[in-house]
């Protein structure tokens, strides 16, 4: 159908929602990104934008920005925490040299697309807090804080984690607290650093760290397993010590970032279902979600943002290709449901992988060592079905 004119209204200005926007406005359609905050701000730590998530934006036709934002990374380096000593290390620019691993700062990509977003002729309408979704009428209505009503004839809900829009599509969930917390800072980086991504591991945490922006700071993400339960929340703030004290195990060049941190993030992880339904047509319209409200995923395979980012192409093309909303809806949702809920699973066993203790991770890491010496290539290519898929070929 075409988009030309189309009104969109479209809940939450992050990645997926921004992606969403100048996905759909360069399509035509006539799009309003409603934000509950009163502007976007510089928040948030690194990130990685694995080769799936890269097509998407260079479709999106922000090649430029992204090489210009992010360092294209040269490997991963698998290392054990406590000693320092490497594990294995996966060759990015020897094995995949065709393909770009980019690290970049959150508020980067969030300036990216929104600087996008605007010049496809997106409106953005800030401290619009959203209190409702009504599904209950010919076509979904936003309720906001303080009692405004707004129609939309298409809804896409980009409201992450506590998605008002999945719920109106779901019900309520109760997710599951994974008995894991993760602390987010970035740092000084030192000169000279190379653009990899190192995975320090040790029993039951792990520490990930790489450069940002040009290679002045370093981004760290260091996640415990312990029985205290913590927020879902990117707000909460945690005392350092209690970081260091994670990690006073590790190794003097890891215990030396962290005593540089001040005043870290803190957020509790927890297990989501992929939501069962992701869009409904509507007698007037028709509503789905992405991102997060869809499939929220624990962060060890750092496919938080490129799932969003796939999730807004898929969704724009199939509302284009199609001539229906109904049939577009329905084409989103099984492209979709299938490829994110066997990524959440990946990350899931990743998460057990880099926590290993006693035998176990000996045997483990020597399994890795192996496997690095003899046949580097065998570690990337169990994830070719992720990485080398390009939704932008359709």
């Amino acid at each position: 159908m075409s988009l030309v004119g189309q009104p969109v209204t479209i809940i939450g200005a992050g990645v997926a929602g921004l992606a969403a926007a100048r996905a759909l406005a360069l399509r035509g359609a006539a799009v309003t990104v409603l934000e509950q905050a009163d502007a976007i701000r510089e928040v948030g730590a690194g990130l990685q934008i694995s080769p799936n998530g890269a097509c998407v934006l260079r479709g999106l036709g922000l090649q430029y920005e992204l090489d210009a934002a992010s360092l294209r990374a040269d490997a991963v380096q698998l290392v054990d925490g406590p000693t320092d000593e490497g594990v294995t290390r996966l060759d990015l620019a020897r094995l995949r040299p065709g393909q770009g691993y980019h690290f970049l700062h959150r508020a980067d990509l969030i300036e990216m697309l929104l600087t996008g977003a605007t010049e496809a002729g997106v409106t953005l309408q800030l401290l619009s807090k959203v209190e409702t979704v009504d599904l209950s009428g010919p076509h979904p209505v936003v309720v906001l804080e303080g009692g405004e009503r707004i129609e939309a004839p298409l809804l896409i809900g980009a409201d992450g984690l506590h998605s008002h829009t999945r719920a109106a599509l779901n019900g309520p969930e109760t997710p599951f607290f994974t008995q894991q917390v993760a602390w987010r800072a970035v740092i000084p980086c030192e000169p000279g650093a190379a653009p990899v991504a190192e995975v320090h591991m040790g029993p039951r945490r792990h520490l990930v760290s790489y450069p940002l922006r040009g290679g002045t700071l370093r981004n760290i993400v260091a996640v415990e397993e312990r029985d205290r339960w913590a927020g879902e929340s990117w707000t909460l703030r945690d005392d350092t010590i209690d970081l260091r004290l994670a990690f006073e195990g590790f190794s003097p060049r890891v215990r030396g970032w962290l005593d540089q941190v001040e005043d870290p993030w803190l957020w509790g992880l927890f297990r989501h279902s992929v939501a069962e339904t992701w869009a409904r047509p509507m007698g007037q319209g028709g509503v789905a979600i992405l991102g997060d409200a869809a499939h929220p995923t624990l962060p060890f395979l750092a496919q938080g943002a490129s799932m969003g980012l796939e999730d807004a192409w898929v969704l724009a093309d199939a509302l284009a290709r199609h001539d229906t909303v109904a049939a577009a809806l329905a084409a989103y949702q099984a492209a979709r449901k299938p490829r994110t809920t066997r990524t959440v699973a990946a990350a899931n066993a990743n998460a057990r992988a880099y926590h290993l203790s006693g035998l176990t991770r000996m045997v483990g890491h020597t399994g890795l060592r192996l496997l690095g010496r003899f046949s580097p290539g065998a570690m990337l290519s169990r994830f070719d079905w992720l990485y080398d898929h390009d939704v932008t070929q359709g």
